[in-house]
């Protein structure tokens, strides 16, 4: 059986042929050590045919559809041109050797060609690869290593730049930052509060927080200058009005030592690092919440923000996350402890970073290894949703979220919790209704906008005359509305005098049998005034007019 052998070269696509081969007699190792040597390699395998690409676009095009398995069109080409011919209900009498099997068995789904790949055929395959020059004439020296960079920068640069948003590489540096910042404000906060405390040692007890302790240091510097004027602007920062004036009355009496203007200012300067390195950290924290919801928004309503980014940081990407089974999840973080159980063969840890989670604080102590797997599964699934979904929505986490916490219940009061697939169902439901809102809001300001475009059109074709027009159309919008408002209150009106008479006649016939109930007693009531009311207007009109007839004769 004829052997070709199908090589993907930066520059193009080349098909080999091989002489003389029996695969079965040939011992791999022997093929191995005759490979490097183009005398012999030159007399078994021969160029068939060279098709080179028509630009690096297409290049890079071929590369990507070859890498995912996928067979093209120009490729499909090359192999129907240049290989014999089989006939219908006949077996072909030659194969051809592919070094990705993916792309060998696309290809002999679809153009019905025989493939292989196996140890053999890459051995040969290498022999191509390291030989390619010679074989190819047209090539220059220099030139397939040019299209090698080439294509591999462009290959690189097209696998890198797949999503700019869902980068999580961004999530990993922002926590580790995190964790690295709030280790060295707190070491620069107590290295401020030892630094300070030998001129004020009585403002520790009073400021507990660090960052307000920086900034009353640096607002006070001097206690001495310290009164009762300061007062004011010390509530301003502190918050509280009791406590400055307990800041000012322990300035009086304080008994640390005097500090140079120097030290102060030094004092002072360091202060000011410190807050603006905690400034830094709350932005920092936001960035954070904002990323954590564009790149896994069910996992960040389900466990948080930064217990999620933890998550993936420790993984290493979202993917690996995903791709994670849910005992790995749940001991992630606690690898010391998993290995030291192991060798010593005592228990295995039952949680690792999603301790940090609320739902395990909030678990009882004999239920916290339940709370921890199951919320672990729940964490997988969240992250599989987020990694493979192309739409992003939080309708998934939230259900989860819910999940965990009607198990939750379940453990404390013994409520049963819902079936994880009515709950799932109902989450695609409402994720299914998002995206069709989303749709009509689309396109509701789509329209909204072709109609501005039309009228702007209009206004401009019929001059100034129609611009000035519009006021008055917009008034008239208006009076109609009023007028159809004032129809709608009306209507009410009768509605609500209707409902009152048939009141009033049911407690009627409830009082002909002896029953008579408060609501229709208060309806009477309102309704007797409201005559009574009626009525003395009326007597009141008539004795006005008597008086003026009395006093006209």
């Amino acid at each position: 059986m004829a052997l070709f052998l199908l090589y993907e070269s930066a520059s193009g696509y080349a098909l080999f042929e091989a002489h003389g081969l029996d695969e079965i007699g040939q011992n791999t190792e022997a093929v191995r050590n005759s490979v490097s040597d183009l005398n012999r390699f030159g007399k078994v395998v021969k160029l068939r045919s060279f098709n080179p690409f028509t630009s690096a676009l297409d290049a890079l095009k071929q590369c990507n559809a070859v890498s995912e398995g996928i067979l093209t069109d120009e490729l499909r080409t090359v192999l129907e041109t240049n290989l014999p011919k089989v006939k219908e209900g006949k077996k072909a009498k030659f194969s051809v050797g592919v070094s990705d099997p993916k792309i060998g068995s696309q290809i002999s789904e679809v153009s019905k060609i025989p493939c292989q790949s196996n140890e053999f055929v890459s051995e040969l395959l290498r022999g191509v690869r390291l030989h390619f020059n010679t074989f190819v004439g047209d090539l220059k020296s220099g030139d397939l290593e040019k299209a090698q960079l080439g294509l591999g920068h462009s290959y690189s640069r097209a696998k890198v730049k797949f999503n700019v948003n869902r980068v999580d590489n961004m999530v990993i540096q922002a926590i580790f930052l995190l964790d690295t910042l709030d280790k060295d404000v707190n070491s620069f906060s107590m290295r401020v509060r030892e630094w300070y405390s030998w001129h004020f040692p009585e403002l520790v007890k009073i400021v507990n927080d660090n960052y307000l302790y920086a900034k009353v240091s640096k607002y006070i510097q001097d206690k001495a200058k310290l009164t009762e004027d300061n007062i004011p602007a010390l509530t301003d920062i502190v918050g509280d009005e009791d406590k400055a004036k307990e800041i000012v009355e322990a300035a009086k009496a304080s008994m640390g030592q005097d500090l140079s203007p120097v030290d102060l200012i030094n004092v002072q300067q360091f202060a000011q690092r410190v807050m603006d390195l905690s400034e830094y950290r709350k932005n920092l924290y936001d960035y954070l919440v904002a990323k954590m919801n564009d790149i896994a928004p069910n996992l960040a309503s389900l466990i948080g923000e930064v217990v999620g980014a933890r998550l993936i940081s420790h993984a290493g990407s979202l993917t690996n996350l995903a791709k994670c089974p849910s005992s790995t999840l749940q001991i992630l973080g606690a690898e010391k402890a998993l290995f030291r159980a192991l060798k010593t063969r005592g228990n295995t840890p039952k949680y690792g970073l999603i301790f940090h989670s609320s739902f395990i604080g909030r678990a009882s102590a004999k239920n916290k290894g339940r709370m921890a797997r199951y919320l672990a599964n729940k964490c997988s699934i969240a992250s599989r949703i987020d990694c493979f979904s192309e739409k992003g929505t939080t309708v998934f986490g939230e259900k989860l979220r819910e999940q965990v916490e009607e198990r939750l219940d379940f453990y404390d009061k013994g409520v049963a919790p819902r079936k994880n697939l009515d709950v799932m169902q109902s989450a695609i439901e409402s994720a299914e209704n998002q995206d069709t809102e989303m749709e009509t809001e689309g396109a509701v300001e789509v329209s909204d906008k072709k109609a501005k475009k039309k009228k702007q059109k209009s206004a401009a074709d019929e001059g100034s005359d129609m611009i000035v027009d519009k006021p008055t159309k917009v008034t008239n919008g208006d009076a109609a509305e009023d007028h159809k408002s004032e129809k709608k209150k009306k209507k009410k009106e009768k509605r609500k005098l209707d409902q009152e008479t048939e009141h009033e006649d049911q407690a009627e016939d409830d009082g002909a049998n002896g029953v008579v109930s408060e609501q229709d007693g208060t309806a009477k009531k309102k309704k007797n005034k409201k005559v009574n009311n009626v009525v003395e207007a009326g007597e009141e009109s008539k004795k006005k007019k008597k008086k003026s007839k009395k006093e006209s004769e």
